[in-house]
């Protein structure tokens, strides 16, 4: 508040006008109050704490009383030279520091916490973690709606774009629809439908997992070593690449303005060593490259990866598909097709985007083995997705890079030419797929209003607490897991000691044996950490057969289509880290001193080994712990991400079934929009299976 100097000895002084305003700020708080009355009176709260019993007719009077008090007490303020502070916080940013107290609170329900008051059953420890991972699941996903800025001012941005694209009319009634039916799950692929709009860039994605060879790919398109190049998992966020009259970087951040860098920097934001988990909170990337590959108005984009063990990465993934006008899938020659290739796939139609794919590396297989395995590709894809779809064999070692020459002459730069009328046709299936989809929600929105398909509250209450308790063992599962995986990095301190032991007993067994070989000491070691890992992954694949069966169950409950969902689940579990020591040489002999004691022997042969590779041992294991403690971490929530794309999905149906949507004005809006919808349908392509020409 801005108090100005005093004019006349009869204004009030200082104080008063400082007592003036604090009284005007509690009435102002008052009002506020009073709104919230009313909205709380009228909202779907579950602890319902006023009964909804002011009129339509009431609650305006209501609102024109407050607002006229408001402006009367604006007048008396302005009347005493006082100004009143508005906007003193932005409203996105307080929701999200509420967010984060919410899901702080939501760790008092963990079995942990719980057990202050009292001891937790044992039957009940699921549930509670189930229950916290639901509603913090929920409240994450709401703040990060909300940091990114999605659905500003989407009415305002069409309007803006009316008088120059297709299909605006059907994106606005969409909005409408979204907005009014609460089907918020729908808003943020309406944002990026719109962003895609406002761009109008023709974007070629390149797909596959960790190592299939994506970054190199595109290096060779380039013509340049830009993108960094390895095995290592790269982070969560896709990296667009597009002509630009010299090489820069610009990074976007969720905490931060956005920056320019030198594209030497690029590996600080996507490899998962400098930006593990995405931990810099880098929201976009754009790579410029004035490369005579890269034509203006179309934008390559290295993506992480669907199945990619960077678990945020994947989840990026999808939520960058919407952008996406053409998906190339590489498939590993050295693997063949896989599960995640047939995933990625499938995703990629689901979401209205044709699909190239590639054969990768195949300069691995001989040219028999490449038309095999060509073969095996398209029979497939075409029995497991029935798409008719072959694979370009291309490698990018020098005696065989012609091959993805001609592919990218042959394929990609045509589309040059015809990038603004491809970006058009991609944009109208998107539309009709999102225009789909919610029609399709509405369709069992409105069933749901008009029957129930189960009978008697109980049945569903236990479908849902089932499906609780799968999610709360992932969560106890995880926990297990990771506590596994530190005992490792504690084994460092105390290994040599073990080691000794086992070069002990060996020698009394061997007595033959004079000398020990750096093989045998490292392969010690590896059968030490056998044990925790294989533990590791038994946990996790029979985790993962659980949640398949209760996703099974629950369809099954709910009369809904069950998927074999136990590959899909199971699929996420492999490929786990290997204890690397680095460089080291052990030249140990038999110790005269194991022929008076044992003892002695294993304390000589401990100082010897610390002497000659201690520290390199020590850390070296310490390392694989912290690095098997993130594997866990990002193959736990991969698993989670997958388990809730299906479970999400019933949620939603239970929660259609259980809440009474049966009214009048409920079934009339649905039918309503359903209808205007249709009035739609005649103009929209096909979103699905639709070639690039």
């Amino acid at each position: 508040m801005d108090i100005k100097t005093e004019k006349t000895s009869d204004s009030l002084n200082s104080f008063q006008k400082r007592h003036l305003q604090s009284i005007c700020e509690y009435l102002d708080g008052l009002l506020t109050d009073m709104e919230s009355i009313l909205a709380a009176a009228a909202s779907q709260s579950a602890f319902q704490k006023y009964k909804n019993d002011v009129s339509p007719a009431q609650r305006k009077v209501v609102a024109d009383y407050l607002s006229r008090i408001r402006a009367q007490m604006i007048r008396v303020l302005e009347s005493q030279d006082l100004v009143p502070d508005v906007n003193r916080f932005g409203a996105a940013h307080a929701l999200r520091v509420t967010l984060i107290a919410a899901q702080v609170a939501l760790e008092d329900l963990t079995p942990k916490t719980m057990r202050g008051y009292g001891q937790v059953p044992e039957g009940a420890i699921q549930e509670l973690n189930g229950i916290v991972n639901e509603l913090q699941g929920l409240a994450q996903k709401l703040s990060k709606y909300l940091s990114q800025g999605l659905g500003q001012d989407l009415q305002g941005r069409l309007a803006r774009l009316e008088q120059t694209s297709d299909g605006i009319d059907l994106l606005k009634l969409l909005g409408r629809i979204i907005t009014d039916q609460g089907l918020v799950e729908f808003r943020p692929g309406l944002s990026v439908v719109v962003d895609h709009l406002e761009r109008n860039d023709f974007e070629i994605a390149l797909f596959g997992r960790v190592s299939s060879g994506k970054s190199s790919l595109l290096n060779y398109i380039l013509q340049s070593d830009v993108l960094p190049v390895g095995v290592t998992p790269i982070t969560a966020v896709p990296t667009r690449i597009k002509h630009g009259t010299k090489p820069r970087l610009t990074v976007w951040f969720a905490n931060k303005e956005a920056e320019q860098h030198n594209i030497e920097r690029l590996p600080e934001y996507v490899s998962e060593l400098e930006n593990s988990g995405n931990t810099k909170h880098v929201t976009r990337i754009v790579l410029e490259y004035p490369s005579p590959r890269l034509s203006s108005g179309v934008t390559f984009v290295d993506t992480p990866g669907l199945g990619s063990l960077a678990t945020s990465g994947a989840a990026e993934t999808l939520a960058y598909l919407p952008r996406c006008d053409l998906g190339v899938v590489l498939i590993d020659a050295g693997s063949t097709l896989t599960q995640e290739d047939l995933s990625t796939i499938g995703t990629l139609y689901q979401a209205a985007i044709p699909a190239m794919l590639l054969l990768s590396k195949a300069d691995l297989l001989d040219p028999g083995e490449q038309v095999q395995s060509l073969k095996y590709i398209a029979d497939h894809i075409q029995g497991e997705l029935g798409l008719n779809l072959s694979a370009s064999p291309v490698s990018v070692i020098k005696d065989h890079a012609r091959t993805l020459e001609q592919w990218f002459e042959k394929e990609i730069l045509p589309l040059y030419d015809r990038h603004q009328e491809l970006a058009r046709q991609s944009l109208r299936r998107k539309i009709g797929s999102l225009s789909e989809a919610v029609e399709a929600t509405l369709r069992l929105k409105l069933e749901s209003a008009e029957r129930r398909p189960l009978e008697g509250g109980a049945d569903l209450k236990e479908v849902e607490k089932s499906l609780r308790k799968a999610t709360g063992e992932m969560t106890e599962v995880a926990a297990d897991c990771q506590r596994l995986a530190d005992e490792l990095v504690k084994l460092g301190d105390f290994i040599l000691l073990g080691i000794a032991e086992k070069l002990i007993e060996l020698w009394k067994q061997n007595r033959t044996m004079k000398r020990v070989s750096t093989d045998l000491v490292i392969s010690i070691l590896t059968q030490t950490t056998l044990e925790t890992t294989r533990a590791i992954q038994a946990r996790l694949e029979t985790l993962a057969r659980n949640l398949a069966q209760a996703l099974h169950q629950t369809a099954a409950a709910l009369n809904m289509k069950v998927e074999a969902m136990e590959e899909e689940l199971g699929g996420v579990v492999r490929e786990m880290p290997r204890l690397d020591v680095g460089t080291i040489t052990i030249d140990l002999q038999r110790p005269f001193v194991l022929a008076i004691s044992k003892y002695l022997a294993r304390d000589r042969i401990e100082k010897q080994l610390q002497l000659q590779a201690g520290p390199q041992i020590s850390e070296g294991l310490k390392a694989f712990g912290r690095t098997l403690d993130a594997w866990v971490r990002r193959v736990a929530a991969e698993m989670q991400r997958r388990f809730d794309a299906h479970a999400d999905t019933y949620r939603a149906h239970l929660e259609r079934l259980t809440i009474d949507s049966s009214s009048v004005e409920g079934r009339e809006a649905f039918e309503r929009d359903l209808l205007e919808l249709a009035k739609w349908r005649a103009d929209t392509e096909k979103p699905v299976g639709v070639p690039v020409p």
